[in-house]
């Protein structure tokens, strides 16, 4: 009945969008085209999304959905990573390491703010005083809580003074986190939520309506290459086909994320193509383990014995994205792939569920946001886990307020996805799993185990690198042991593009990259 349904609701769409397309001027909001086939720089790219922007301050940001607004556009970090994702030199020149705990970065000359104003070491001290200061309160601190100071050398060098050795620093400095943000935007807002970014990027922030869009325009001052368009605006489009619709009629040029049931319909397009390419992150099944019945290991374990996989990953997502065993994609560094997930085995669920003193089965509450993927993974593990007498109760919210329940800690049993930023295990590992980071940190499991804590903490202060992935392994093996989630797949960054766009492209961790995008 669900497959029929799909089905109908596909013709619909395709034939909506063959409507359009007949209807349509082909008169593109942006188009710069000069001649058939021929590109000029400038022009309006428009990106179609699901949801707005949380906020525009990186140091108040809990998602990647906001952070890749924001992120390499408005604000740069000190370091960056190149396309083939390693480290390289952004606001920073060179780096050196002095010690176990001190890290020099020279900083590069003749950049400046938005504002007009240099960039200089004094922003750089500032960016991170305000993120660690616990009267502003950011839940971004705990990613830097290791930084004990940042002390200015001179107008062009800072140094990080750290509590304890920390081997990931760079790939966190590469990261939202670590974008330097104006120092008179600091004065100004202190303490509140910054909603005038100033960075250095590739684009200026012009406006924000909330709900509806954010307005950027190209940087002109722009210390690097700069930007082919000269304006970028991020549309507010919470229904998938219009946002595909969109993009037929040159209202938008790229429309995200994309759903694995529309990918047909966009590949069958003369005006759009699927972008996709893996990413660092997963899609999971998490339990609130501090909340009933979830905080019986029992209960958690026979729901990860009676699901089963092979059927979502491949009835749900058409087989995109590849089966998961862990929160981390097997691109991310830590990442372990021995690990092992609970085999399906109803018996064995149904024996665990007695012994936890539900023998009749139970009800459980089960929250997810309002994504297709999503409401068909919720039905689906609605359909099995009634073979062990566990009825679901579906939870269907909007993006923002799915966020603000799940980290809140009302929730049992959640759908939900981890885009690492970093590229590194502690990225997960610390985010997710370990005891300080409950709530908006990113640890919506609620989750506290001791010796996971001084494995993550270990890991965080070796040098060795083949020591550093042993620990995460070991991490890894005792979350699993404690079935703190039932790990998906691994993602891939799905997007519609137009035909008439080239340059686009999302990083691993799932931002938009879009400084070097075309329009024809």
């Amino acid at each position: 009945m669900r497959l029929q349904s799909g089905i109908g609701k596909l013709f619909a769409i395709m034939f909506i969008i063959l409507v359009i397309t007949g209807c349509s001027t082909g008169q593109g909001t942006s188009s710069t085209a000069t001649g058939k086939g021929k590109t000029d720089n400038g022009g309006t790219l428009v990106i179609a999304r699901l949801s707005d922007a949380e906020n525009l301050d990186h140091q108040f940001m809990s998602t990647i959905n906001s952070a890749s607004v924001t992120h390499g556009k408005i604000y740069e970090g000190l370091v960056g990573r190149d396309k083939n994702a390693e480290i390289k030199p952004l606001l920073a020149e060179e780096w050196n390491q002095l010690d176990d705990v001190t890290w020099e970065f020279k900083l590069r000359k003749g950049v400046t703010f938005h504002d007009g104003t240099e960039f200089k070491a004094d922003a750089v001290k500032a960016t991170f005083d305000r993120l660690l200061d616990p009267n502003v309160g950011s839940p971004r601190a705990i990613v830097f809580k290791m930084v004990k100071e940042v002390k200015v050398i001179d107008d062009y060098t800072v140094q990080f003074i750290l509590d304890e050795p920390f081997s990931p620093l760079l790939s966190i400095l590469a990261s939202h986190e670590g974008g330097i943000i104006g120092s008179k935007t600091i004065e100004k807002f202190g303490k509140n939520i910054i909603n005038e970014p100033n960075g250095t990027g590739p684009f200026v922030f012009e406006s924000w309506a909330s709900g509806k869009e954010i307005v950027f325009k190209k940087n002109d001052d722009y210390w690097g290459k700069k930007a082919n368009v000269d304006k970028v605006i991020f549309k507010v489009v919470p229904e998938e086909t219009t946002r595909i619709s969109m993009l037929e009629t040159g209202e938008a040029h790229i429309a995200e994320p994309l759903s694995v049931p529309m990918m047909d319909t966009v590949e069958s397009s003369q005006a759009s193509k699927v972008y996709r390419s893996e990413g660092y992150g997963t899609e999971f099944i998490g339990f609130n383990v501090q909340k009933a019945p979830f905080n019986d290991v029992r209960v958690r374990k026979a729901i990860s014995h009676a699901v089963e996989m092979d059927s979502i990953i491949k009835g749900v997502f058409n087989n995109v994205g590849k089966k998961a065993n862990s929160t981390m994609g097997s691109q991310v560094f830590g990442y372990h792939p021995d690990l092992k997930a609970y085999e399906y085995n109803l018996n064995e669920a149904k024996k665990l569920l007695a012994e936890a003193g539900y023998p009749n089965g139970l009800e459980i509450s089960l929250l997810t946001m309002d994504s297709k993927e999503r409401i068909n993974m919720a039905e689906v593990l609605q359909s099995q886990l009634k073979g062990i007498g566990v009825n679901i109760k579906i939870e269907v919210m909007e993006y923002g307020a799915f966020v603000q329940k799940l980290y809140g800690a009302d929730t049992q049993m959640f759908l939900l996805s981890w885009r690492n930023a970093t590229g590194d295990g502690d990225y997960n590992q610390y985010n997710q799993f370990h005891s300080s980071s409950h709530g908006a940190s990113g640890n919506a499991f609620f989750y506290s185990n001791k010796e996971v804590d001084s494995l993550i903490e270990a890991a965080r202060r070796e040098k060795d690198q083949e020591k550093r992935k042993e620990l995460y392994a070991k991490s890894q093996e005792l979350q699993m042991e404690d079935a703190v989630y039932i790990p998906v797949r691994v993602i891939e960054n799905l997007a519609a593009i137009g035909k008439n766009v080239k340059g686009f492209s999302m990083s691993p961790s799932g931002y938009l990259e879009i400084n070097e995008v075309e329009i024809k």
